[in-house]
C-alpha cells in the first residue's frame, strides 16, 4: 500500500469560529514522507504537525511554532486522516482553521473534489502493541488498545435532558466515516457561548455552525442530525487529534469523558515507551494493509 496526497490544490473561504472573521484556505499536495504541514501565509511561518508543536488544548488542539499560532485545526484533521492522506500542506491567512458548519463534512467534501493520489514511498502506520492510558481524578478516560482494527469507542455523560448518557462505536473505514461520524457537528452551551465571547472568544459561533443548548432544550430550528450526534461528534474529534501521532493507527481508541487535553497527553505517552508501539510499513505488513485496503475501497481516488 502506497502513501497518500491530494491529486489537485482546492481553496476555501470560511468563517473562524473564535474570531469571527473570513479565513482563506488552501490544501495543496506533497510529494512522500513529506507529512501534514500548515503554512501561515500571513505571517510567512511554516507549522508541521507535530505532538511537540502542539501549544494549546483548551477549547481546541492548538499547533504553534515562534509565537505564530493555527486553532481549531481537529475537523480538518478528522477528514484528512479519515481519508488517509499522509501528505498535505495546508496554507491559511490567518490563525484559525474555518469552522464550516461545525462538522467536518465540508472538508470531506473538499477533499473528494481535490481526489485522492497514490504517490511512490510505502505508507506507514502505527500499531499499538500495549495498553496506553490517560486517566483523571473525577472519572475521565482516554486510551489506546491493541488490535487489527481501527476502532473509536467513546462515551459521554452530561448532566442535560437532551445529552445524558451516550454510547458510540467506530468501526473505520471512508464510508461509515462520512454516513455516521463527518456530519456531526461541534456544541455547546448557551451559557458557556455567552461567557466566551464576553471574553472575546466564539464571535464566529453561532447555530449555523454548533449545536446550542439552553438547560432544557437544542436551540437550533432544525434539530439534531443524530440522536446521539454529541457522542459521535467527539469521536470525530479524538480522529483528528490522534493524527498527531504522524501515522495511521492500527488499534482501538476508547475514552470516557474525552478532551482534546487528554488526547495531547494519550499521544505523548505513546511515544513514551518504545515498547507501546510499532511502526509498520504496509507494503510489508500484510494483515493491517489489508484493513486499510477494505476501508478505502469504496472511494474512488
Amino acid at each position: 500500500m502506497k502513501q497518500r496526497t491530494i491529486a489537485n490544490s482546492v481553496e476555501i473561504v470560511g468563517i473562524g469560529l473564535h474570531k469571527g472573521v473570513p479565513v482563506k484556505m488552501k490544501l495543496e499536495p506533497l510529494d512522500s514522507n513529506m507529512g501534514i504541514v500548515f503554512y501561515r501565509e500571513d505571517e510567512g511561518v511554516t507549522i508541521p504537525l507535530k505532538i511537540e508543536n502542539v501549544v494549546d488544548t483548551k477549547m481546541a488542539t492548538v499547533i504553534g511554532k515562534d509565537g505564530v499560532v493555527i486553532s481549531t485545526i481537529e475537523h480538518l484533521l478528522s477528514a484528512v486522516y479519515a481519508y488517509g492522506i499522509d501528505n498535505l500542506r495546508v496554507v491559511i491567512d490567518n490563525d484559525e482553521v474555518p469552522v464550516l458548519d461545525g462538522s467536518s463534512s465540508g472538508y470531506c467534501m473538499l477533499i473528494e473534489e481535490a481526489g485522492i493520489k497514490e504517490l511512490a514511498a510505502s505508507k506507514k502506520a502505527i500499531k499499538i502493541k500495549k495498553n496506553v492510558e490517560v486517566t483523571t481524578e473525577d472519572g475521565k478516560r482516554v486510551a489506546l488498545k491493541p488490535s487489527n482494527h481501527i476502532i473509536y469507542d467513546f462515551s459521554i455523560d452530561f448532566d442535560h435532558p437532551v445529552i445524558g448518557q451516550q454510547e458510540f462505536r467506530f468501526d473505520y473505514s471512508i464510508e461509515e466515516y462520512k454516513e455516521n461520524i463527518s456530519r456531526a457537528r461541534t456544541f455547546g452551551f448557551l451559557h458557556e457561548v455567552q461567557y466566551l465571547r464576553s471574553q472575546g472568544l466564539a464571535q464566529g459561533g453561532s447555530l449555523e455552525n454548533a449545536i446550542v443548548l439552553d438547560q432544557s432544550k437544542v436551540l437550533n430550528p432544525e434539530g439534531l442530525r443524530y440522536n446521539d450526534e454529541f457522542v459521535r461528534h467527539k469521536i470525530l474529534d479524538a480522529i483528528g487529534d490522534m493524527a498527531l501521532l504522524g501515522y495511521t493507527l492500527v488499534g482501538e481508541y476508547d475514552a470516557h469523558a474525552g478532551s482534546h487535553y487528554l488526547n495531547h497527553l494519550l499521544t505523548k505517552k505513546v511515544y513514551e515507551n518504545e515498547e507501546n508501539y510499532e511502526i509498520l510499513d504496509l507494503e510489508i505488513a500484510n494483515e493491517e494493509a489489508q484493513v486499510f485496503e477494505m476501508a478505502y475501497s469504496k472511494v474512488q481516488a
